[in-house]
């Protein structure tokens, strides 16, 4: 069966390399937007209670990774998000911007690539980011489904983003791209054979792709379908991968927690504790399978994944009795799960009102690590988003206390909060705003590990701009 898979992977990747051609013109490339305004969106997808999702989704979704990243050379963090031209526009721009650290200063952002000349108004086409080792910044573009491809720019100078070049395309949802000075590049990306499954890539340049590699499309007796979501990160050459699987193929029942790592850039994988595994995983009770959330009738939603000081895994997520807005969805709780070295860890400690509020997780420090999420109920307490909460563990994750509230008494929910690659204190996270019940100016922000938050200018008239106080956390 793995062999069948295997060569039907080949076979694929093969036809959708050859129907990849080079766009034809890219007419709004490179403008200059005169303000950060993030995309709203909604799916569509009415329920008793409200939408499924749907609000000011400019940092979504929390599978593409990063969507920021701190370059110490030059003291700057870039970022990049969903934008849109202007209010109650539903129209799609991959937007990259810039705050330099040393002036304190947002730059005007640039449109990297402007998905609305398509037709396009889906933030799951929103773009990521990379610096390579000679300070070039890497964007790329998602793409959804296998019909809709990813588009991967390259800045023209190292450490600007005033201008790219366009570099190649292929089947690219959700991508996840890291990096290595020695290795390159390590895309973990998804594609809709049927339904979601798992892949990845290396390039040394970012031009030159190695063959799709498949992880995982797991079904059990009775599924016509596989599918998967997954969560990954990286430490120097290990790479992991948190994923969960869909039964019968269908994302409203995901479920289930899978982890997997490799120490030598994907050559070989093995569990958490060294077990060596072959890939793509086919079966529902495997070596990988670390939470059974399937049997319990629980949804799962990973929503980061990091390290602790010796480079084991730490997964942030939530769950939940179904995917539906509302009380029909039960009590959400938040979870991390560690790896000590010897046996996974696992601390319940909030709750929150909607599956799709989202959040990360800061270990950096170990003393305190660090989970920002909108735990609190927002302004539109039945759709996505809320109050910005920080919490924190002084004890590896073992138990958690509420240390601020970030954000209170705000006109929308706030959601998708997102942590930087190699954050610097100045710019420790960023997400947007939005009203989930209907369409809205979505505005972008950020936080300061000191515990201010700054909006960033929805109009500039000059190319620097100090971003806007918009708050101080209040401390517990």
């Amino acid at each position: 069966m793995k062999r069948i898979i295997n060569l039907m992977v080949l076979l694929l990747t093969a036809v959708s390399l050859s129907a990849a051609p080079k766009p034809k013109s890219l007419p709004h490339q490179n403008q200059t937007v005169d303000g950060y305004r993030g995309i709203w969106f909604t799916l569509g997808q009415m329920k008793k209670y409200g939408d499924k999702y749907s609000g000011g989704l400019g940092t979504y979704t929390m599978k593409h990774i990063p969507m920021a990243a701190y370059a110490k050379e030059v003291n700057k963090t870039f970022f990049v998000y969903g934008g849109t031209p202007q209010d109650g526009e539903r129209y799609l721009q991959c937007m990259i911007g810039c705050y330099d650290h040393n002036t304190g200063m947002l730059q005007k952002p640039r449109l990297v690539y402007d998905k609305g000349q398509n037709g396009v108004n889906d933030p799951h086409d929103n773009p990521t980011i990379q610096i390579d080792k000679d300070g070039y910044i890497w964007v790329f573009v998602a793409g959804r489904g296998n019909k809709r491809n990813g588009v991967r720019f390259r800045s023209n100078k190292p450490y600007d983003i005033t201008s790219f070049k366009y570099i190649n395309e292929d089947i690219m949802a959700y991508p996840q791209i890291h990096y290595s000075p020695e290795k390159g590049f390590f895309l973990f990306f998804t594609r809709y054979d049927g339904k979601r499954q798992l892949f990845f890539r290396t390039s040394k340049d970012g031009k030159k792709w190695s063959e799709h590699k498949q992880i995982a499309s797991i079904k059990e007796e009775g599924d016509k379908q596989s599918g998967h979501y997954q969560i990954t990160n990286c430490r120097g050459q290990k790479v992991v991968s948190a994923f969960n699987r869909h039964p019968n193929g269908g994302c409203d029942g995901r479920t289930n927690i899978y982890f997997i790592q490799s120490e030598d850039w994907g050559q070989t994988w093995t569990t958490v504790d060294g077990t060596p595994i072959e890939l793509p995983l086919t079966t529902l009770y495997n070596d990988a399978l670390v939470r059974d959330y399937q049997s319990q009738g629980r949804n799962c939603y990973i929503k980061d994944v990091n390290f602790d000081k010796d480079g084991n895994p730490v997964i942030l997520y939530l769950t939940s009795d179904n995917h539906l807005p509302g009380p029909e969805g039960g009590i959400r709780k938040w979870h991390t799960l560690h790896w000590t070295g010897s046996e996974w860890v696992e601390s319940q400690f909030t709750t929150s009102t909607h599956s799709y509020d989202s959040g990360s997780i800061w270990t950096e420090d170990d003393k305190e690590w660090t989970v920002i999420i909108p735990s609190d109920e927002g302004p539109q307490p039945l759709g996505s988003g809320g109050g910005i909460v920080r919490w924190v563990s002084r004890n590896e994750g073992k138990t958690w206390k509420r240390a601020g509230t970030i954000t209170s008494g705000t006109e929308r929910n706030h959601g998708y909060v997102r942590r930087p690659q190699n954050a610097h204190e100045g710019f420790y996270a960023y997400w947007a705003d939005g009203n989930p019940d209907h369409i809205a100016p979505s505005r972008l922000y950020f936080y300061t590990k000191d515990g201010q938050v700054f909006q960033m200018p929805y109009d500039m008239s000059e190319e620097w701009c100090k971003p806007i106080p918009f708050c101080t956390e209040k401390k517990k």
